[in-house]
């Protein structure tokens, strides 16, 4: 399996299908039956999401795409496992989590490489300010402690409610809520001092 320039534009060379059904708990009425996706399903969907966390989670640009590699290589042998009693993102978040994790753990000094990606000859110099905006909101986020810069990503940048975050990060719904204000503070402060001449 191997993943296509950022992660986001490519599929999986070659995937297997997983079982389509599992089972899950229901706490009412015993054992009930839950479509699992396929792992095709899942990657196509799933895979921006996935390169996102990892990278909010610390992971250097030139370990992005085998850390996103190593969350599919998980889902691909546990999707079975999956019970359908969280979202399917909770469940991704947590493998991304875990990867993110261990990548950061064992980083090995890489020479720093481009980006893959050719200006476009369309625009070039839209796709400059694209690319420049979207560093210096990595630049912002990657100042920021981890704890705020995740529910910030998740809540600003995923769309998620803060509500799905608690519960995806395992917070009292206030410390969450206290977490975002505080990281929407520091992005706004850490963007005024750009602009400043």
């Amino acid at each position: 399996m191997a993943l296509i320039g950022d992660g986001s534009r490519g599929l999986a060379a070659r995937t297997l299908q997983m079982p389509a059904v599992a089972h899950a708990l229901d706490h009412t009425s015993g054992l009930a039956e839950v479509d699992v996706p396929s792992f095709d399903e899942v990657y196509a969907a799933h895979v921006a999401f996935v390169w996102r966390v990892v990278r909010t989670f610390g992971v250097a640009d030139p370990q992005l795409e085998d850390a996103v590699q190593d969350v599919f290589v998980v889902v691909h042998r546990r999707l079975s496992e999956w019970q359908g009693r969280a979202a399917i993102t909770t469940w991704l978040f947590a493998i991304a989590r875990r990867v993110a994790s261990s990548h950061r753990r064992r980083k090995t000094a890489r020479p720093e490489t481009l980006p893959d990606d050719p200006v476009s000859a369309a625009d070039p110099f839209a796709e400059l300010s694209r690319a420049q905006a979207a560093a210096t909101v990595m630049g912002i986020l990657e100042q920021m402690d981890e704890d705020k810069r995740i529910v910030f990503a998740l809540v600003e940048l995923e769309q998620l409610s803060v509500p799905e975050v608690a519960r995806m990060l395992d917070l009292k719904l206030n410390t969450a809520y206290s977490r975002l204000r505080l990281a929407r503070q520091a992005f706004e402060h850490a963007v005024r001092a750009q602009e400043r001449p």
